[in-house]
Formats: C-alpha cells, structure tokens, sequence
C-alpha cells in the first residue's frame, strides 16, 4: 500500500514539473503586464504565441518604468546617497527582491539624465509660482566647502494665499574674489534668471561687509541677521575678565570630567545618589555662545553631583596632580545669575532662528523687551550689573539707522501681534502715505490698462465681424442677478465713488487699529489672508513686509544640507550637480 501511494505522488509530481517546464500555449499564455495581454482564450482568433510575446512578459511597461526611476531618484536626492549607490550590488539585489522585472538607472544615466530633467520642472514651477507673487524677500550667506570651494546661497521668501513659501534659488560655486562687486553681480544673475529682480523687498545677510557693500550696489533694503546680532551682544561678554576667568574655570573641570575615564563613572553614582538626572555635561564652543549658556545650565543643574564627584577620593588626587581649581558656592551662585540674565536672550534667539519663518516685524518688539530686562536695577549684584551694562552697550548701537528703522517699524505695525508694541504713533501717518500712494498709482495704470484693453476689444470685435464667426456665450445669470442687475451695478459704482482714497486708507486703519491682538502663536500671514476682504488695501501692504525675514538661518540651513552633499565621500561632485541635488532636496519631496 505504501508503495503504491509513493509511486502515484511521484507520477503526479512528474506531470507538474512537465507542465511547469512546457512552452506557453493558447491554453495556458496570461499577461504579466497589467493585463494588456489576454489568454489565448479571449484572445482574437488570430493572435499568436510568438517569442516576441513570451519577452514582453517578463518586462514592465514604460509608464510603470518611469514611475520607478522617480522613486529612486527621490530616495537619492532625500537621503543625499551617492549617485553610485544605484549600482551598488546590494541596492540592486534589493530592488531585484522586491520587483525583479524592475532594472535600476545606471548612475551616468541618473546622474546626467533624471536629476537633470527633474531639477528643470522643479525650476519652471518656482519660477511660474513667483511670477505670481508682487513681492519677494531674500536672504544670502556665503559657504566655503571640504574642498574649498566657495558658495553662495540665495534662499527666496513669499507669501501664496496667506501661506509662506520658501525656496532656494541658488548654491552658486563662485570661484573669483568676494569682493562687494563680485557678489552683487552673483546675486543679480540669479535674480535675472528667475525674473524677480524688480519684487525684491529686502534682503537679510549676517554683517559680513561685502555683502553690505552687495546690497547696497544693488539698492536693495538690507537687514543685518538678528540671531547674528545676539550672537555678537552676547560674544562680548568674553571682554569682561571677571565673566572669562570664571567661564575658564568651570569649562576645565567640565573638560576634565569629559575626558577622565573614572570622573564619568562617579558622576553617574553621584547623580544616582541624589536622584539627579543622568544628563552629560555639556562643553561650550567659543563661536556659539548658546552653547555657553547650555553648558552653565547643565553645570547648575549637576552642580551638587559635580561638588560630590570632585570630593570623592578616586578623583581627588588626580584633580590635585592636574592643578584643577576647585569649585565654591560663589561660582553656582554666579551661574545662578548669569542663566537669570541670559535666557531671555537665549529665548530670543531661539524666536528668530528656530521658528519656521520668523518676520522681521519681531526685532524692534524683542528689542524693547530686552532693553527693559537688562536695566539695572538696585538689587543687581556687580556680576549680574557688569552683563547687562555689557550686553545692551552693544545691541543699543544696532538697527539705528533712520531707513532701517522706519522699515522694522513699519513691519512691526503690519504684524497684527506687535501693532501695539510701538513707542512712535507717526508710523500709522507714514502706512497711510504710503497707502495712499500705492493706491493712486494702481488706479492710474488700472485707467491705462482699461483704455488700452478697450481699445484691443473694439479690435477684436472688429476682426469678428470681419470674419463672420458666432460670438462667445456669456454665463447665463440666475433669475435674481438679472433681476436685480442694473441695480447692483449703481450701487457698486455709487459706493466707490462716494468714498475717496483717502477716506477708504483712513476707515481701513481705524478698523485695524481697534481690533486687538492676535496671540503670538497664531499666524499673521494666515491672519491678512482671512481679513482681506475688511482690508483690501491695508493687506497688501502687510504681504510685502511679512515675507521679510528677520535671520538669515533658512541660508545657513541650505549650508548643513551642503555640507552633508559635499562630505569627503562625494568630495569630487560638480558643482553643478551639487546645485541640484540641494535645490531639490530643500525644495521637493
């Protein structure tokens, strides 16, 4: 019995393996192509089994191909892989596991075909979305390269249906002097080859003179960078010997905790000990003073473990050997005092460089909140009246400029959050001038635009009749609008001539002014989007100043990406290509 059974399922087996391995036929043929090719039995009567079919089987369709290679190039350009990653063998055994009738993009055909094309679609958008816009903001930064290249970022800032858009135009490798000349002419090529050249608002850039001298030969409103105005105040206070002996005292018991083996181990108990956190100790950077304020934050918080870990006798003869000054309570107090003192600043900081699109309206407001909290006061220690004298002696020189004054003023106004956080009342005089003006230029080339249109319909009408063609059908209005339409008409036309310019500017920015604030978490391009309708005039106004940045981080953001594109693993990439790769990376996907 149990041979027979072994015979029969081997006969069975036999007839599958002959039926597997035997050619296609009418009978057994299907399509593996999105079932373009049908079974021989719902097939026409004259199709055939031909070699040419059986291929095509095994092969993806070219829509499906071409949907493949985007998924692949976008993983390339996300994740910034070398272009040689697609011949890798274990990328392609990947790809073959998952869809083996798919065939990666060889790199030259990746590198020099896909991201290419990719990149010239990509550049038709933006430029086709700013031609939209009425007004553009900037900001510029320079980056020098592992292979000491220098590049120059431009990064474009506007606003799309109360939305802020932002994108980068260029990383342009320049290769002659940094000269104010030199870089004027880079920015203006790149402005001329997007076509934006006439809607630039203003332009943030760190206080790097040549782009100083940049932006005024090209007459554009400049901004100094916020975060790097901060950044200087607070870098000041090295000047200060009482505030440098202390800062060196406590970076080199931080750096010999971070270096000795041992000094980690007792720390970790101590921290275990007095149930503190198991948090490492932070070291500053000479050029970041953030991270000055970090490290002392994280020594107050660890104070008491780093006191027990100093005391304890398997470090104690070593900090002895090293000369290590010990550290007293009159240093935590004077911690204590310098995080009491800087964290306004850090926060401020922090509103103007980690925001996703913080407004140059918010510098005059932090600036009067800064200036009220670094007073001197009675109670002040010497310490703590040494950093504020310090700090505000070099921020009071900043943003004094009539021009730039007036500017941030004026956006700070627009910013339904800070309207009333100014000191002068005349700039509600100077949005009504300048209102005013806009007004009456957009009527007076609104006229022209109507004769001129005019006269190309008495044209058109002209040639059509000329040429006998059936006019084009209008909407057909509803029973109520043809009712009532002579009507709507005179009172439309009755209200816009009642109310002149100046009365309609004046009404529009009483309203404005007497509605409160909106909360600082709200967004204030959103806000002018929703009101347009109560002010017509007055938001247009306000889209031109909120796109202006008040930092030139979104450049300094494009240098990381730059820097993880030009690493020593793709050191011999074109700049071309590197251009390319960081334009779609910041503003696809």
């Amino acid at each position: 019995m149990d041979d027979y059974c072994y015979a029969k399922m081997a006969t069975s087996a036999k007839r599958e393996h002959e039926r597997e391995s035997a050619p296609p036929t009418e009978n057994n043929l299907k399509s593996e192509d999105e079932g373009n090719l049908q079974p021989a039995s719902q097939a026409p009567p004259c199709a055939r089994c031909t070699p040419f079919t059986v291929a095509a089987m095994g092969k993806m369709s070219v829509p499906q191909t071409e949907e493949c290679h985007r998924k692949v190039t976008a993983h390339i350009i996300k994740r910034l892989h070398p272009f040689s990653e697609v011949e890798s063998p274990t990328f392609r055994d990947v790809v073959k596991t998952l869809n083996p009738k798919y065939t990666p993009p060889s790199r030259d055909y990746l590198s020099n075909t896909l991201i290419p094309a990719w990149y010239k679609v990509e550049k038709c958008n933006i430029i086709t979305e700013l031609r939209e816009t009425s007004s553009v903001a900037l900001t510029c930064d320079g980056w020098s390269s592992i292979t000491q290249d220098h590049y120059l970022t431009i990064t474009a800032h506007y606003i799309i249906e109360g939305e802020m858009q932002q994108k980068v135009l260029k990383t342009k490798a320049v290769y002659k002097a940094q000269t104010g000349c030199i870089v004027a002419e880079e920015i203006s090529d790149v402005l001329s080859e997007f076509a934006i050249s006439e809607k630039i608002i203003a332009v943030t850039v760190d206080n790097v003179a040549n782009m100083y001298v940049a932006i005024k030969r090209l007459q554009f409103v400049k901004l100094c960078c916020f975060a790097h105005t901060l950044n200087l105040a607070a870098q000041s206070l090295y000047s200060l010997n009482s505030v440098s002996q202390w800062v060196a005292k406590v970076r080199a018991i931080v750096v010999w905790m971070k270096r000795c083996l041992m000094a980690k181990v007792v720390l970790k108990e101590k921290q275990e000990l007095l149930q503190l956190p198991r948090h490492s100790l932070i070291l500053d950077v000479r050029t970041q003073w953030n991270s000055l304020y970090l490290m002392l934050e994280r020594f107050t918080e660890q104070y008491h473990a780093i006191q027990a870990a100093t005391l304890d006798q398997r470090l104690r003869k070593n900090m002895e050997r090293d000369r290590l000054a010990r550290l007293t309570e009159e240093d935590f107090r004077k911690a204590e005092d310098f995080i009491s003192v800087m964290k306004v600043l850090y926060t401020s900081t922090l509103c103007v460089s980690s925001e996703k699109s913080p407004t140059c309206g918010q510098i005059l407001p932090i600036l009067k909140k800064l200036e009220a909290h670094l007073a001197v006061k009675d109670g002040d220690t010497v310490f703590v009246s040494n950093l504020k004298k310090q700090i505000w002696e070099n921020l009071s020189k900043r943003y004094q400029n009539d021009e730039i004054r007036a500017f941030l003023q004026l956006a700070s106004a627009l910013d339904p959050r800070f309207k009333h956080k100014l000191d002068d009342d005349t700039i509600w005089d100077q949005i009504q001038r300048k209102l005013i003006e806009q007004s009456t230029e957009e009527v007076c080339g609104a006229d022209g635009n109507t004769m001129q249109s005019e006269n190309e319909a008495n044209e058109e009408n002209e040639d059509e009749q000329e040429s006998q063609q059936p006019p084009c059908k209008l909407p057909k209005k509803t029973p109520m609008e043809e009712l009532f339409a002579e009507e709507e008409a005179q009172s439309i036309v009755s209200q816009q001539s009642s109310m002149s310019i100046k009365k309609r500017v004046e009404r529009e920015l009483r309203m404005y002014q007497d509605v409160p604030p909106i909360l600082m978490s709200d967004d204030p391009a959103a806000w002018w989007w929703n009101q347009q309708k109560t002010y017509p005039l007055l938001s247009d106004l306000a889209f031109s100043y909120l796109c202006v940045q008040a930092s030139s981080t979104p450049s300094e953001c494009v240098f990381s990406t730059a820097g993880d594109t030009i690493c020593p693993e793709r050191s011999r990439i074109l700049p071309e290509k590197a251009d390319m790769v960081i334009f779609l990376n910041k503003n696809c996907l």
